[in-house]
């Protein structure tokens, strides 16, 4: 599967994104869904994820509250609405799919076997 993230920006502490992620092929339905973020000089993070259905997530404790992954399994595409966020939450942003069977949370990069190219997000104080 091949997947494009877009809708980041600059936005003030405090305020909102939402990003999405494009995936192709007819059978992203068969994916859990993650975002991972990367900010400069740090090592790439967990997110969020979401099941093939939607019906569960799972979030970094971080952005738990704050964070809100969905997924359109009609429109091939998965969410991350962001609301209250801080400069701490400045990164560039990955989505990723996992052809894993079952359900089972996870931080794991190498759980997550295709990767989008990033948006960056920048949130300013």
């Amino acid at each position: 599967v091949q997947l494009q993230a877009f809708g980041g920006g600059l936005v003030q502490a405090g305020g909102s994104l939402r990003l999405s992620c494009a995936a192709s092929g007819r059978t992203f339905s068969s994916y859990t869904m993650g975002w991972f973020r990367q900010a400069p000089g740090k090592k790439r993070e967990f997110v969020a994820q979401v099941s093939r259905s939607g019906g569960s997530t799972y979030y970094a404790d971080s952005v738990k509250g704050r964070f809100t992954i969905s997924r359109d399994n009609a429109k091939n595409t998965v969410y991350l609405q962001m609301n209250r966020l801080k400069p701490d939450d400045t990164a560039v942003y990955y989505c990723a799919a996992s052809s894993r069977s079952g359900w089972y949370p996870t931080n794991r990069e190498t759980d997550f076997a295709s990767w989008g190219q990033g948006t960056q997000v920048t949130v300013s104080s």
